[in-house]
């Protein structure tokens, strides 16, 4: 139920109507034509660009043009006024009954109002997180995982068929480093004194329990196996121990993920993924034996001046060629990303969806040219990069952590201020807008805390019908009884309200299209904004308060805009991975 949509189509038939043609006589595009809300408004409840972007085409003046447009629009029953405005651009104003009406669809949807077919059912693919599993998750990895994840459940809701993807990257040198640390501890589990942890390796108190349990299981097992069957059982244990208390970070950020990939199976066999991967590039002309010239400033650590296997990215957008086999015959770390982008296409994804941190954007052209190579430019790739989230207490940084000594554990967070006030907060910025994240604000209840501010909307609202029922009684407040007195709303709140409402659809459309999950926050807070001040005028005005003891009709119609505020901010605050209360505590 796009009202935009709707109007859009609208507007095509009303120029159509009138006949209108290009300068050669021919079909005038009509793609071009967009409807959206007025920037104020005081000018309508719809803008439409129609006039400016058929004018040149149709070698018409835009006003002119638009004062046609408007004129045929006049004629549509749901129009109250068309009226032109600036250079061509024509506001409408929506009859009563429209807004009435368009609250009874709402009702009848309940909680699926605003979900789309959009998406069409295209295989999406959200990878994000993907922490090397080192250690627990810290506040670094916060802001990737609520925009990934609310992602994924804002183009789910659009009607894509997402899955949500880590990749465990569980090989590789850093690998080995957590299995030497483990080992550390091990041997400290066992009754040996290992003093201060060696630099290089990781010193976390994390990985005390993790000494433990290697201890428990093996007791000095493990140190009577030749050094390198041991390491490899005690990567392996770690790793695991580690995912289970990475998964079980994420879990208390209502982060829930579909697949979990192991890089390692990726290495295994002999490479067989790596080296298929490699010679389907190969077969598709985009491998090459050469030198890559030195990069400028720094070496990077897979930079060799010999002959290497060549990815020819240059070719397909990328700023240099990348090296896939050293000359030495092992693999670089990009083959791996290479044979991991194959495996998704493979699966049958349209669509790939990295998140990563704001220093992984030298990655972002090398992964596009990748799947251009891989798939001839069939599947989209899209990489969304998150800044960086400062803490603060009281506007002072913070720097402590209670678990590894240099850096704020995820769990420190959610522990101190609760799941929704990160999850909301974490999208009430672009992504790619640096964050400042004051504990002590985003607990604060006051209008300045947006979280606070929309879900106190959401009890406010289950708080009308509990004074409903102590005024009324304990009667029926099914969406079938609420809806039958729309007709009934009139002001011109309840029907902003109502506007505001109908913007919904429209929303979730856009920022699935545009992968701009924080757009829903945004929208959230002007929703809640919206509701509080129609409250707030029925507490200056006793005619306009939602129960109307003497008017149960009007007071159930009332009741009805209620419901759907209810139902859109709960709809909305599951997607951001939010509860929506009934009563504040």
């Amino acid at each position: 139920m796009n009202i935009f949509a709707d109007f859009n189509e609208r507007i095509r038939k009303a120029v159509q109507a009138i006949d209108l043609r290009d300068k050669d006589g021919g079909v005038l595009d009509l793609g071009r034509i967009t409807v959206e809300p007025p920037r104020d408004p005081s000018h309508g409840d719809l803008a439409t660009n129609a006039a400016m972007v058929l004018a040149k085409p149709a070698g018409q003046n835009p006003r002119v043009l638009a004062e046609r447009i408007a004129a045929a629009l006049k004629d549509d029953p749901d129009v109250e006024a068309a009226d032109v405005a600036g250079p061509g651009f024509v506001n409408l104003r929506l009859t009563a009954g429209f807004w009435q009406a368009r609250l009874g669809e709402m009702l009848d949807l309940g909680p699926n109002y605003g979900r789309s077919t959009v998406g069409a059912g295209i295989k999406v693919n959200v990878e994000y997180v993907s922490a090397n599993p080192t250690g627990p998750m810290h506040v670094g990895h916060c802001r990737g995982a609520v925009v990934g994840d609310a992602l994924a459940n804002l183009m789910a809701f659009a009607g894509f068929a997402v899955t949500k993807e880590y990749v465990i990257n569980d090989a590789g040198s850093q690998i080995d480093v957590l299995g030497r640390s483990a080992m550390l501890r091990y041997r400290e589990a066992l009754g040996e004194t290992v003093g201060e942890i060696p630099p290089g390796l990781y010193p976390g108190d994390y990985l005390i329990p993790v000494g433990q349990t290697l201890a428990k299981e093996f007791d000095r097992g493990l140190l009577d196996m030749p050094e390198t069957e041991a390491l490899e059982i005690v990567k392996l244990k770690t790793v695991d121990m580690m995912m289970a208390m990475i998964r079980a970070d994420l879990a208390l950020l209502n982060v829930h993920h579909d697949v979990f990939f192991s890089e390692r199976t990726l290495h295994a066999d002999g490479a067989r993924a790596i080296r298929a991967a490699i010679n389907d590039l190969t077969l598709k002309g985009h491998i090459y034996k050469g030198k890559l010239p030195p990069p400028k400033g720094e070496k990077p650590d897979d930079w060799e001046d010999r002959e290497q296997t060549l990815f020819r990215s240059t070719e397909v957008g990328d700023d240099m060629d990348r090296p896939l086999v050293k000359s030495d015959g092992s693999f670089t770390y990009f083959a791996a990303d290479v044979a991991y982008l194959k495996d998704k296409v493979d699966r049958g994804f349209d669509q790939l969806i990295y998140v990563l941190g704001a220093d992984h954007g030298g990655y972002v052209k090398r992964l596009e040219a990748l799947a251009k190579a891989v798939t001839g430019g069939r599947v989209r790739l899209t990489v969304l990069l998150c800044q960086l989230v400062k803490l603060f207490r009281d506007g002072e940084p913070v720097r402590m952590s209670k678990r590894s000594g240099d850096f704020v554990t995820l769990r420190d967070v959610v522990e101190e201020v609760g799941r929704d006030p990160i999850r909301f907060m974490m999208l009430y910025r672009k992504n790619d807008a640096p964050l400042d994240f004051d504990f002590a604000k985003v607990t604060e209840q006051s209008k300045d805390n947006p979280v606070f501010y929309v879900q106190y909307a959401s009890a406010r609202a289950h708080s009308v019908f509990r004074q409903a029922r102590e005024q009324l009684g304990e009667g029926d407040y099914g969406r079938a009884v609420l809806r039958a007195g729309t007709g009934r709303l009139t002001d011109g709140g309840e029907i902003a309200l109502i506007r505001k409402l109908g913007e919904y659809p429209r929303l979730i459309e856009g920022a699935a299209a545009s992968l701009e999950p924080h757009r829903l926050a945004f929208y959230l807070y002007d929703l809640a904004s919206a509701f509080h001040g129609h409250w707030n005028r029925g507490t200056e005005n006793p005619d306009l308060r939602f129960v109307k003891v003497n008017d149960p009709q009007l007071t159930n119609a009332r009741l009805g805009l209620v419901q759907a505020v209810s139902d859109v901010l709960t709809s909305g605050l599951a997607i951001i991975g939010a509860e929506a209360p009934t009563e504040m505590r």
